[in-house]
């Protein structure tokens, strides 16, 4: 059993915060790497052994996938917040219903999705920036994907409650495994098999429900605080409210980022044709791992920062965010150093075409410039949602995003052409992180003259 067992919940608001933080924030930034790179796998198989065409292909299904994980997202951590707040309350029957409507919206979201993006998935690819020279491959891929689309949700889900319970470690693992499996079957279904880019999408689809079932028998566990058992997976409309609410945010963060990579996708079809298109699917594929070791830290931040606050116990949630803005902000200038220092090795890591990795090594660099910003700002949008704010974590979503890069991606490249494009990314990063640091002194300020007041 894990060690994190019975009565892990009420460490949250007794043992050392530091301790906590490392305790949580390890395994989640092993799983949420782990997670990253199992995507990354993918892409590395395709890139080296189907081809760049194929690489560009991938890369228009990234909006989808971004659309997917939204509505995972708004389920996962609306619910894990939720969990979490419910905890510190001792409130320990909600927590249990919380659980159950966590599975049942998740098989009502997943079957939606597939259903109205199946019947309009060629439209949908062209949106995104495919080309008739790069349809079949994403079509082929996302097939795959959305067959298993309820699989996803399921996983992603279960694996959010995991952590908000006090299984942490048990959430890394159930994401190594999807990792392992993942990287042993794509050899098998794309050389052995010789299945291409749909075999990729078998062998994710494989992973997911081997560690789905897994956590289901986690949660089968009577012995734990929250467990499945009768009675909880009619849809309670207070908790779904509350559910989505929360979760709001991060949906509008993935839904604003679909959007977004839209934009991107388009920009770098039209200045520097399908090349360009998988230069950038390169890029975003490193970037993304250092921004999901700061989701890692994110993730180990929120049940620590939900329970305090729901206990009341402020100064220990601000030591938290503390910790946690420090610790993001080494993850992000290491990317930096590296995006600055070595893209074009580690553009040869998915393909040895040479016009990808020129154009690739250039966007590394420009993407990166202002790199040591962005967490800070992931962090602050992070803690506004685990203290229930959800409006203001919107905001910091919704700013970066619709606010300032998407005018930036309709401008810049007028005038810079493909670099308008690349550089659309660090001015928004910039002007955000601005917006986040002045939101937070204002949130500082507020609840310390609500204490004087008190």
């Amino acid at each position: 059993m894990d060690k994190t067992s019975l009565h892990a919940p009420t460490e949250l608001g007794s043992k050392s915060v530091g301790s906590l933080l490392v305790q949580y924030a390890t395994p989640a930034i092993i799983a949420m790497t782990a997670s990253s790179l199992y995507n990354n796998i993918d892409r590395i198989f395709i890139g080296q052994c189907v081809g760049p065409m194929a690489i560009s292909g991938l890369a228009t299904t990234f909006p989808f996938m971004n659309l997917s994980a939204a509505f995972g997202a708004m389920v996962g951590v609306g619910a894990s917040t939720l969990i979490s707040v419910r905890l510190g309350q001792k409130d320990y029957k909600t927590a249990n219903h919380v659980l159950g409507n966590v599975i049942t919206l998740n098989l009502i979201l997943g079957i939606l999705f597939t259903v109205v993006c199946w019947a309009f998935l060629d439209p949908i690819l062209y949106i995104f920036g495919a080309s008739r020279q790069t349809i079949p491959y994403a079509r082929d891929y996302m097939e795959i994907i959305l067959l298993g689309n309820v699989v996803s949700h399921s996983y992603l889900g279960l694996n959010a409650v995991l952590r908000a319970v006090g299984h942490p470690r048990l959430a890394m693992r159930c994401t190594m495994l999807t990792v392992v499996l993942n990287a042993i079957l794509d050899p098998i279904f794309i050389w052995k098999l010789d299945m291409g880019i749909r075999g990729a999408a078998i062998a994710t689809i494989i992973a997911q429900i081997v560690s789905l079932v897994w956590e289901f028998w986690l949660f089968a566990r009577p012995h734990e605080i929250i467990h499945l058992q009768r009675g909880i997976y009619k849809l309670n409309l207070t908790i779904v409210r509350q559910t989505l609410a929360i979760g709001l945010s991060p949906f509008l963060m993935n839904a604003c980022a679909c959007i977004v990579v839209l934009f991107i996708n388009r920009g770098m079809r039209d200045y520097g044709g399908d090349y360009a298109l998988g230069a950038y699917g390169i890029v975003n594929s490193v970037i993304f791992l250092f921004l999901m070791i700061v989701m890692g830290l994110n993730q180990g931040m929120q049940p620590i920062v939900g329970y305090n606050w729901g206990a009341r116990q402020n100064n220990r949630v601000w030591l938290t965010l503390r910790y946690t803005m420090i610790g993001a902000t080494v993850v992000t200038t290491t990317g930096f150093a590296v995006g600055e220092l070595m893209p074009e090795m580690l553009t040869h890591i998915f393909t040895s075409n040479a016009h990808i990795t020129e154009l690739a090594s250039r966007g590394f660099r420009l993407c990166v410039s202002v790199f040591p910003l962005v967490g800070v700002q992931m962090v602050i949008g992070n803690f506004f949602q685990s203290i229930g704010h959800a409006g203001k974590s919107i905001f910091l979503s919704l700013s970066r995003q619709m606010l300032f890069l998407i005018p930036l991606l309709n401008i810049l490249p007028r005038y810079l052409m493909l670099d308008g494009v690349w550089l659309s990314i660090p001015i928004s990063d910039a002007v955000s992180f601005c917006f986040a640091i002045g939101m937070l002194w204002w949130e500082v300020l507020h609840i310390k003259r609500k204490s004087v007041a008190a």
